[in-house]
């Protein structure tokens, strides 16, 4: 049998070799990040766009804001803190308000997105839409960056909007900033407008602004000659501040190892004669305080609500829940009172 040349053994030899490695490294898998991206691969969790700490996800509905054409109400969308999508699940309808709507509303969505703030232009032709849509949209980034916070730090700073108050010549509500326990910047969002109001508002919402501040607490003086604005604002403030994180605002401790008090506003009650609303201070799982912060009034309710308050003040701090029994001859204020008052209860967790 014909011997095979020592030169072409090694040739073969070194052809399979080549051939062997090409394979091998034609069978392993990609590793890096960007190869399996491009090849149409997802790239591996931790890459994946994961929430930056502190981001949120998820839908938020901010408050609704009343206009006079009806109430607006936003729900954003969002992600990573990140607006992705914005929608009015109210707006104002019927009659013009229908066309109103179809035009400003998508548009005001638009822009929110856009912006990733309140600070979006109102459409022409929709000022009030605009504007209810605006406070609404504020309300929902408010509540988002509440729930983002928990950020390392006590002194991170919160947002937070007010209940708008109705008075007489029209809705107050105030926005406060709270940083390591105190009231930095407060601001009325919402203040009576128009004719003898301008001038009222434009002198008074500043001076309140900066008692707020100075306060920290809702117990700020009525300027003189802006009464109505002056209660509107006051208790707007102290809305804010129930809604405020713990240790902001007027809850305070009252010593070493006792329970910190915390105030708490409940719901608006409505009766046959008028709201009625309910304001506890509760410490130590009591309530150390009740107050109507709102009651009917004008002609014969000024004199039911001022016998029959006082009594139910004293009946729920006596019992320390909303089992109290009605005044006599103040039957509607008392249904009112006892309503507001478990509101309050609930939202204290007790």
């Amino acid at each position: 049998m014909r011997k095979s040349h020592p030169v072409r053994r090694a040739v073969l030899a070194g052809a399979a070799t080549v051939s062997g490695i090409v394979l091998l490294l034609s069978l392993k898998p990609a590793s890096d990040p960007g190869s399996a991206q491009a090849a149409g691969g997802q790239l591996p969790p931790a890459a994946a766009g994961q929430a930056p700490q502190g981001g949120v996800n998820g839908a938020v509905t901010g408050d609704a804001a009343q206009t006079q054409y009806g109430a607006v109400q936003v729900r954003l969308t969002m992600s990573n803190g990140k607006i992705t999508q914005a929608e009015a699940v109210q707006a104002p309808k019927g009659g013009r308000s229908d066309q109103i709507t179809a035009s400003s509303v998508p548009r005001l969505n638009q822009a929110a997105v856009a912006a990733q703030s309140a600070d979006i232009d109102a459409v022409s032709g929709a000022t009030y839409t605009s504007a209810g849509y605006k406070q609404s949209l504020q309300s929902a980034l408010d509540k988002a960056k509440a729930s983002a916070g928990g950020a390392p730090g006590s002194g991170s700073a919160q947002t937070v909007t007010g209940d708008a108050v109705q008075t007489q010549y029209g809705p107050v509500q105030v926005r406060i900033t709270v940083a390591g326990g105190k009231i930095t910047q407060a601001e009325a969002v919402q203040a009576p407008k128009g004719g003898r109001s301008d001038q009222i508002t434009a002198s008074s919402v500043p001076r309140l602004n900066q008692a707020a501040v100075a306060a920290g607490s809702a117990e700020i003086d009525a300027v003189s000659g802006a009464t109505y604005t002056s209660a509107g604002y006051k208790q707007s403030l102290q809305s804010a501040l129930d809604k405020a994180p713990a240790g902001g605002g007027s809850s305070q401790s009252s010593g070493s190892g006792s329970a910190q008090a915390k105030t708490v506003t409940g719901g608006v009650a409505q009766t046959e004669y008028g709201p009625v609303q309910v304001r506890i201070t509760v410490a130590g799982g009591k309530i150390t305080k009740a107050e109507a912060v709102q009651a009917p009034k004008g002609g014969r309710s000024d004199q039911i609500t001022s016998a029959s308050v006082p009594r139910l003040n004293q009946a729920a701090v006596a019992a320390g829940n909303a089992q109290i029994d009605a005044v006599s001859g103040a039957t509607y204020t008392s249904a009112g009172y006892k309503q507001s008052l478990q509101s309050a209860l609930d939202q204290a967790g007790g």
